[in-house]
């Protein structure tokens, strides 16, 4: 057995929900670069939005959009965005995660052996739910990854100034802007992530491929960033465009998704795909591992404390 020992006791709901969002915030930590420029090359292309100087610059591959930015803004522009990034994950991967195995035992009514469409149903219930938490937080994040540092294209002086600005200019909608397809976003990334997670894994163990250990959770962690990139890109750039967009751009994600299609065609929906891939596949895998290890390790300081001396 590799890492903490599985506990007899299954991990409570508390304890799934702060191990989640602990877990999302150390692989947002560790993956963040990869995010903005994932963010750079999607938001490459528009021909107008409230941040010109990032979106004039040309980017190339992720360790080129990486270097460039290094180069022409500065290493701490790699993590610009980070506070609202964290704010995100402490309150969206709590959700999301944390809830996932609370609303799927209430779908299937406690029974052990979930269908697929439970868990396709729980992924699209806690994803949902999240959004409607945590929205604002994202819309920080992305203007911030978006913007450029150097020059007078910085529109954000700090997390704090982002918040009160977008909300002055954009009205409190501001801070919701983007929220139908980052509803569509998360139900389709949450069904993909954590059920694609799930069947590997359960796979996995009732082939005895694998135990229940860190290998087993690092291949089902990277098989379900692989298949939630593939399926999530093209909601995911309309996503980060329509956020990104000045005032009156789009008049909605649907307008936007189309203006790309128009402008810049089919190809455009799968910008970013890379880092993408990259971003959510060494995401999937930080966040599961420690997760699985957290709650097992929450769990063991739970038993010990409550054992008798």
């Amino acid at each position: 057995m590799v890492g903490f020992k599985a506990t007899d006791v299954p991990p409570t709901a508390t304890v799934k929900f702060l191990g989640a969002g602990t877990a999302a915030c150390i692989a947002d930590l560790i993956t963040f670069p990869l995010d903005t420029a994932k963010v750079r090359l999607q938001i490459q292309g528009e021909r107008q939005g409230p941040v010109r100087a990032a979106a004039s610059t040309q980017y190339r591959g992720v360790l080129g959009t990486i270097l460039t930015m290094v180069r022409t803004e500065g290493p701490r522009s790699l993590y610009s965005g980070l506070v609202a990034g964290l704010q995100r994950q402490m309150s969206f991967a709590s959700v999301r995660i944390g809830l996932y195995d609370s609303v799927k035992q209430f779908y299937t009514k406690g029974s052990e052996h979930a269908s697929i469409g439970s868990r396709l149903l729980a992924g699209s219930t806690t994803g949902a739910l999240a959004v409607a938490v945590a929205q604002p937080t994202d819309v920080v994040k992305v203007r911030f990854q978006a913007q450029a540092r150097a020059g007078s294209g910085r529109r954000y002086q700090s997390t704090v100034d982002a918040y009160k600005t977008i909300a002055r200019e954009e009205g409190f909608r501001g801070l919701w802007k983007g929220t139908s397809p980052n509803v569509a976003r998360n139900a389709i990334v949450n069904c993909a992530e954590l059920v694609t997670y799930d069947l590997i894994k359960d796979a996995l163990l009732k082939a005895n491929l694998m135990t229940d250990d860190l290998p087993c959770h690092f291949t089902s962690a990277f098989g379900a960033g692989f298949c939630t990139t593939v399926i999530a890109s093209p909601v995911d750039v309309v996503k980060t465009r329509y956020m990104n967009s000045a005032l009156g751009q789009y008049s909605s994600a649907g307008h936007c998704a189309l203006t790309m299609l128009q402008k810049e065609g089919p190809r455009a929906f799968y910008k970013g795909f890379m880092p993408s891939f990259l971003r959510l596949g060494s995401w999937n895998v930080v966040m599961f591992v420690t997760y699985e290890q957290l709650k097992r390790a929450l769990m063991a300081t739970r038993t010990s404390r409550e054992a008798p001396f």
